[in-house]
């Protein structure tokens, strides 16, 4: 079984896809005469982000991926590669991406990366590909647990691809409310709430194929009127540079007023928003 050729063929899929709904983004809104020098510029400061991405997954991941397989030589059990182990890891990688992206949503070093993702004012196929530049890193971490248990790499890495590469098309306005499938899986409803800034859509739909982990583990929230993108704090910048560092200053700063390491440490591990003062 070429599970490495599966994996690239389900995300080439799913990337056409977003393809096919980025034109069709692009075409309403130039039929709408809504097409923005801003918008164009919004797009390209996401398809920026690309760029440290995937230096960072090239140079560094790609090599450090082979954790997987030094644990795998130290296990005394393995789970063979079959389709039904596919399957499960699949739905293992589900559950992990669900804690991985809230606990990067609610530790401040992890957010500081996360944070590039949720930078943009705008909602649409190329937000999907906004990415912080250490990202990959923390969801290596992540997935060691499937490492642990006795999964193959290949069926691990297969895993994280199809989780990740199915969220390809929820990054759009284009698509409405989804019926029946809303309770189960996740659906572009449900993920502009997770992009939304408001308070009522802050910190809600981590999930990223199902949505019932959101459901089971309380942080769900329907879609009741358009959210507002972006981040809390005032921020609209199409710079790449203030983009992929959004964040840094700030805690930097926070840290620089600390009292002790452990006040220092406990600014990077509490949520965004924390600071010596509280």
């Amino acid at each position: 079984m070429n599970v490495e050729n599966m994996a690239v063929q389900i995300d080439e899929a799913f990337f056409l896809i977003g393809v096919a709904i980025l034109l069709i983004e692009i075409v309403e809104v130039i039929f709408r005469g809504d097409f923005k020098a801003k918008t164009f510029a919004e797009m390209l400061t996401s398809a920026s982000t690309q760029i440290p991405y995937l230096l960072v997954e090239t140079f560094i991941l790609t090599g450090a991926y082979g954790i997987y397989w030094v644990i795998a030589l130290g296990m005394p059990w393995a789970i063979p590669v079959t389709w039904w182990s596919l399957i499960l890891v699949v739905l293992l990688a589900d559950i992990i991406y669900y804690w991985e992206h809230r606990i990067a949503h609610e530790v401040r070093l992890l957010w500081t990366q996360h944070a590039v993702h949720h930078s943009s004012r705008d909602m649409n196929i190329v937000t999907g590909v906004r990415f912080g530049p250490l990202e990959g890193i923390w969801s290596l971490i992540a997935h060691i647990p499937l490492a642990l248990m006795g999964f193959a790499p290949e069926a691990i890495v297969f895993g994280v691809i199809v989780v990740l590469a199915y969220q390809t098309w929820l990054h759009t306005e284009l698509i409405g409310k989804l019926g029946p499938l809303e309770q189960i899986l996740n659906t572009p409803s449900h993920h502009r709430v997770h992009h939304g800034c408001d308070d009522k859509y802050l910190d809600r739909n981590y999930g990223g194929i199902l949505i019932i982990w959101d459901r089971i583990w309380g942080t769900f929230q329907v879609e009741e009127e358009t959210p507002r993108y972006g981040l809390k704090r005032d921020f609209n910048s199409q710079n790449p540079i203030r983009v992929w560092f959004s964040e840094w200053p700030d805690l930097v700063r926070d840290i620089g007023r600390s009292k002790s390491v452990g006040e220092a440490l406990a600014i990077l591990l509490r949520p965004p928003g924390g600071s010596p003062e509280k």
